[in-house]
């Protein structure tokens, strides 16, 4: 979702299309919800690569803005740092296209959806094939409604013209964000546009925006139907460059956890918007802390920056395995927010590997939401954050290998102190379990 994108509130930029032809939709689509599925076997972890939106926006200006404008040569660039820097390596393996690729008026023989001619001057086929060939995947943004967010062409009215075109251009990712739609016929407009995906014969990861839309309208969102028809979907505001906007999307994920939390797992993802490590807004705790939020969320880890100006310490941050790993892995069972107690937070989340009495290890987060300076001390026990195992855990900090912190049952106190607005990542290895630290 990209509400932001202009000036003004939500309804000043979202128009309501033909009522008549959304009601014939509905009542054409809706018989779909209950047999169809997505069923495309692809996101059994969440998503990892990187988005444009966040740090580009809109920028078209290729003149005045030759490094940093939505083009070829961005996508091929930042294809070559993913792989160059190290990231593929870790994981990173989408390159999206988000908003504002696109002609403002579709072919006028075809119909076809018509990328940029100028910024885009090879076609999206070319552009497909130098992801693909770099051992990427390539994905691509559109809007559910008659406009995207920035006023290029929507699919409505040709959801399956389109959905046949991105297979065509060998997209790999769908993202169909929700700006001038109307939101009564996304429960059945959404579902249709995935099984006209599946049709095309090409995997696609599928990308949703409805939830947030229909939330903004006081609507809660139908969550099995969302895990039945999209590998993921945005929740909630779309993400800026500010801690400010990272502590409001945790917020959000903390107090509705007990509705979202549950529908989240192997091959459908909350999506809490894309990391803005490597960026403006984030100091290097603070992204830290973002990132250790999103492992232990099960996000996407979909990066928006800069590669090629990311500094070696974010770098690694974006690149550790042990917290990549954690993100990663394959119960994918979403975390929480266990307890706050003196706003130190504490996210949780059960992960592999487990013993042979069924007891989880765990991901932890200690988050400091404080700001009084000084690190400040903070103790709990084992049982207060759900880790009940008798057998106990081997300790081991995902962000600082030298700290050595050993074995502690489940009745133990667990000490630690945090930064203000800073965090710290810890496994607990249950003990018994087949492989440990």
């Amino acid at each position: 979702m990209n509400v932001a994108r202009k000036s003004g509130t939500r309804k000043e930029i979202r128009e309501t299309p033909s009522k008549m032809f959304y009601n014939i939709l509905f009542l054409l689509l809706v018989s779909y919800r209950a047999t169809q599925a997505l069923e495309n076997g692809l996101a059994r972890t969440p998503p990892m690569g990187w988005m444009h939106w966040e740090r580009y926006r809109c920028i078209t200006d290729c003149k005045n803005y030759p490094n940093e404008c939505i083009s070829e040569n961005l996508f091929k660039r930042t294809t070559d740092l993913l792989v160059s820097e190290g990231y593929a390596a870790a994981g990173y393996e989408y390159v999206i296209i988000d908003d504002c690729w696109l002609e403002k008026s579709r072919d006028n023989v075809t119909n076809k959806l018509v990328e940029d001619r100028y910024r885009f001057p090879s076609g999206l086929n070319h552009l497909a094939d130098y992801i693909h060939n770099s051992g990427l995947k390539f994905g691509l943004y559109q809007d559910y409604g008659t406009h995207t967010c920035a006023g290029y062409p929507g699919v409505i009215n040709h959801m399956a013209l389109d959905a046949q075109t991105f297979a065509e251009w060998d997209v790999d990712y769908v993202k169909l964000d929700g700006c001038y739609a109307d939101t009564a016929t996304m429960d059945a407009g959404y579902p249709e546009f995935g099984r006209l995906l599946n049709k095309t014969g090409r995997p696609m990861i599928y990308s949703c925006s409805w939830p947030v839309y229909q939330e903004y309208e006081g609507k809660i969102p139908d969550y099995e139907a969302l895990k039945q028809h999209c590998n993921l979907w945005r929740n909630y505001d779309d993400i800026d460059d500010s801690f400010e906007s990272v502590a409001k999307i945790m917020d959000y994920f903390s107090k509705n956890q007990d509705r979202i939390q549950p529908h989240g797992g192997p091959g459908h993802w909350n999506d809490p918007d894309m990391l803005i490590l490597g960026n403006y807004g984030l100091s290097y705790d603070q992204s830290k802390l973002q990132m250790a939020v999103w492992a232990i969320l099960a996000a996407p880890l979909i990066m928006s920056n800069d590669l090629a100006t990311v500094r070696p310490e974010i770098k690694a941050i974006l690149q550790n395995r042990d917290v990549i790993a954690v993100n990663q892995d394959p119960l994918g069972i979403q975390g929480r927010r266990i307890l706050i107690q003196k706003n130190i937070e504490v996210w949780a989340r059960p992960i592999m590997p487990r013993n042979a009495a069924g007891d989880y290890s765990y991901a932890v987060a200690f988050v400091s939401r404080r700001t009084d300076g000084a690190p400040y001390p903070i103790s709990f026990n084992l049982k207060e954050i759900g880790l009940r195992s008798q057998r106990g855990y081997d300790v081991f900090n995902l962000y600082d290998k030298t700290e050595q912190l050993g074995l502690y049952k489940s009745l133990d106190s667990f000490y630690t102190r945090i930064i203000p607005n800073g965090v710290n990542f810890y496994k607990f290895t249950v003990l018994g379990s087949p492989n440990r630290y």
